[in-house]
C-alpha cells in the first residue's frame, strides 16, 4: 500500500510543478467538478488524507479552510507540512493493524482502517483525473499518471 501513497505523492508534486507554469487566475478559475478549481482541489486533496490519518492516529482533526489556500506556493506549502505526519503514520507498524475500527469527529459511523487507507490512495487518484480533464480543456498535456514508468 505505501508503494501506493508514494505514486500519489509523486504525481501530486508533478502537479504541484504543472501549477507554476500557469497564472494564479488560471489555477483559481471556476470549473465544473472537483472542488470546482485547481487549487481546492489539491488542498481537498491533503485535507481528506490528513484528516483520516489524524482520524485513525485517534488525534483531532484539523479544520482546514480550502479558500485559504489561493496560490500553488500556500498549497504545496500545506502538503509538506502535514505530509512528515502522515509518512510516520504510515511507516509505523501501527499499519499492520487494518482491522480496527474508527469513529471519524466529522461524520456518523465506524470505518476500518484499512479500508480508510484504500480510500485515501482512491481518492487522490480520482481527483488527479479531474486535474487531468481540466489540464486538456486548457489545451495542456496533463501530468503523467503511469505507474510503470515511475521510480517507486
Amino acid at each position: 500500500m505505501l508503494i501506493l501513497f508514494n505514486y500519489n505523492w509523486q504525481v501530486r508534486n508533478d502537479w504541484f510543478k504543472w501549477c507554476r507554469s500557469l497564472p494564479c487566475e488560471e489555477l483559481k478559475r471556476q470549473r465544473i467538478g472537483g472542488m470546482g478549481n485547481i487549487l481546492k482541489t489539491l488542498a481537498h486533496i491533503i485535507d481528506v488524507e490528513c484528516s483520516w490519518i489524524r482520524a485513525i492516529q485517534g488525534k483531532p482533526d484539523v479544520a482546514i479552510d480550502l479558500e485559504a489556500y489561493d496560490t500553488i506556493e500556500k498549497v504545496e506549502d500545506l502538503s509538506t507540512r502535514y505530509h512528515s505526519e502522515v509518512i510516520d503514520y504510515l511507516n509505523s507498524h501501527a499499519i499492520e493493524k487494518e482491522n480496527g475500527m474508527i469513529q471519524p469527529s466529522w461524520m456518523e459511523g465506524t470505518y476500518e482502517k484499512g479500508r480508510i487507507l484504500r480510500h485515501l490512495i482512491a481518492h487522490e487518484i480520482h481527483h488527479i483525473g479531474q486535474l487531468s480533464i481540466w489540464s486538456r480543456e486548457m489545451g495542456i498535456e496533463p501530468v503523467s499518471a503511469s505507474l510503470i514508468d515511475r521510480d517507486l
